[in-house]
């Protein structure tokens, strides 16, 4: 009975110290996780020992001749195995890595990502600026916490989350992030009603919302035991290795979810990661669906993290001739500069990011566009400098103010290829915007708006022969307006003739500059006459006049 009661204490304590860990570390039971072959070395290690010391207890307690630990070790068989077993493990877990790494894999690492030649032109159009995001993350965090602190209601029991996920949210690109909670303690005073609201900000007009919910959120990362959201997961599906990174999102109606990519591995047991399906928890009543790749609904926008689509083009491009290649004579080596971004298009959100050499040269051989949520990549041939040249091509235009240049998107404005960019202060607060042309970067233009920087850098462009110098992308920018002529005057400024036009009920007087030609159609008006204006609202006294609307 004795013996029965013995060896059940083993088994006993063998579970519980398994359970233990695995509630806490939460390893996938899946040959393709290193987390499982660390939970095996753990499990070894804990049987090992604990019969190690059973026996020891038993058969060498009262040895009264001194014994070293090598000695112990080559007397007792329990150690011997369990060391062996130790030793197996790791020899296979070596194996299994080299085997699985690029140095013996480089064609099928190459070939992970299939990569188009696409039309910059056609493709990249010229774009509406309402689908351009024009902050960063780091300036979306300081809104978010600007908005969280006139929250007098929850300020003080919550935090915003940093988890800042860009979607597109009803055709506009917008960054989204849960509230958290501000401690442990305050968790334990409002777990029960769960997390009341999310941060959700325009990345286009800036403006920030904490939008608030109907039922608290159950489930998040800033949840404690069962309601955690990877605990959650794991218990839900124990074989999935979920990748390092799961997503805040919302769909049409303003629900919130965790998107949770699941990896696949395609060359041996830990190589050539990407994604073979996605859960979808509801992130207030823990519902999980489980989709494979290829159906995930089209609202989720965030599928691929941009590190993982910036690792995959790296293979893709610095491993055509083998992997010895990459590291000696590189050629046709081809890599990702050292920054990305993100753009709408077709009601998904791509990463963008530069192509140069690994020779660190400071030129762009193109740039690719990587699908978010279908891993679709294109890549397009547009030499010029990289960005980082580009970056600071732009402070040096404000290198008075201080201000520092966001990493830029590409755009294509006037058919021609353009970095433009936000000028933050120290505070991370944007001041001002750039646009600088990628082949001829010392091509600058800086402005206090989008609108005013757009024009400045189409007025650059017709300076130096190209285009004509009017807006064909951004006419949301710019309002019209009808009214009656109440006074009219020409005013010679530095050399140049401006018309100045005050119109009934308009407190503001319109800016009509006579080197635009268009405009010289205000000759043959007067007082009293009606006039129609497309005009750019600007910051000063004065609206910036684009056209007159006969």
């Amino acid at each position: 009975m004795k013996k029965w009661k013995g060896k059940l204490g083993i088994i006993l304590s063998i579970l519980a110290v398994l359970g233990i860990y695995y509630y806490v570390a939460l390893p996938a039971i899946n040959i393709h996780s290193a987390g499982f072959w660390m939970c095996l070395l753990f499990l070894i290690a804990v049987i090992t020992v604990i019969l190690a010391v059973r026996k020891y207890k038993k058969d060498y307690r009262n040895i009264t001749i001194p014994i070293t630990p090598i000695e112990l070790i080559k007397s007792m068989k329990i150690l011997k195995i369990g060391i062996a077993l130790f030793v197996a493990v790791v020899v296979v877990y070596a194996v299994g890595s080299i085997l699985s790494s690029p140095v013996i894999n480089a064609s099928k690492y190459q070939e992970l990502l299939t990569v188009e030649e696409g039309d910059f032109a056609k493709d990249v159009e010229q774009v509406d600026f309402n689908t351009i995001p024009l902050l960063d993350k780091d300036s979306a965090e300081l809104l978010g916490n600007r908005k969280m602190g006139s929250m007098v209601d929850m300020v003080s029991q919550f935090e915003v989350g940093s988890d800042y996920t860009q979607i597109n949210y009803k055709g506009t690109p917008v960054r989204v992030t849960p509230l958290v909670y501000a401690s442990g303690i305050k968790w334990l005073t409002n777990h029960s009603d769960g997390i009341p609201a999310y941060i959700m900000i325009d990345m286009a007009t800036q403006d920030t919302e904490c939008v608030k919910l109907s039922e608290g959120m159950k489930y998040s990362k800033s949840e404690y035991f069962n309601h955690n959201i990877y605990r959650h997961l794991r218990f839900h599906y124990p074989t999935y290795i979920f990748d390092d990174q799961i997503f805040f999102e919302i769909d049409d109606e303003g629900t919130p979810y965790w998107v949770c990519p699941v990896k696949k591995y395609n060359i041996g047991l830990f190589g050539g990661q990407t994604i073979g399906n996605v859960v979808i928890c509801n992130a207030i009543t823990g519902e999980c669906t489980d989709y494979p790749i290829e159906e995930v609904p089209s609202w989720i926008d965030k599928v691929y993290s941009a590190e993982l689509l910036t690792e995959l083009y790296n293979y893709h491009g610095t491993l055509k001739h083998g992997f010895f290649n990459s590291i000696l004579s590189q050629k046709d080596c081809l890599q990702a500069t050292n920054g990305y971004n993100y753009i709408a298009l077709n009601d998904d959100v791509w990463v963008y990011t530069g192509v140069t050499s690994v020779s660190g040269d400071q030129s762009n051989v193109g740039f690719v566009l990587m699908n978010q949520r279908t891993m679709e990549t294109k890549f397009y041939k547009v030499e010029g400098a990289i960005e980082d040249s580009a970056m600071t091509s732009a402070e040096g235009q404000v290198q008075n103010l201080g201000y520092v240049a966001a990493f830029p998107l590409l755009l294509n404005i006037s058919d021609e290829p353009t970095y433009f960019m936000a000028l933050k202060d120290s505070g991370g607060l944007v001041k001002k915007y750039a646009m600088v042309n990628v082949q001829k970067y010392q091509w600058v233009a800086i402005g206090d708006t989008v609108g005013e920087c757009e024009q400045a850098y189409l007025d650059l462009l017709k300076t130096n022969g190209i285009g004509n110098g009017k807006s064909e992308i951004s006419s949301d920018l710019y309002e019209t307006v009808k009214g009656r002529i109440t006074a009219i005057a020409p005013v010679v400024t530095d050399g140049n003739t401006h018309y100045y036009v005050a119109l009934e009920k308009e407190e503001k007087l319109f800016d009509l500059d006579m080197n635009d030609t268009s405009l010289l159609n205000i000759i043959r008006y007067q007082t009293g006459d009606e006039i129609t204006f497309i005009y750019y609202e600007g910051d000063s006294d004065t609206n910036e006049v684009k056209a007159i609307e006969e």
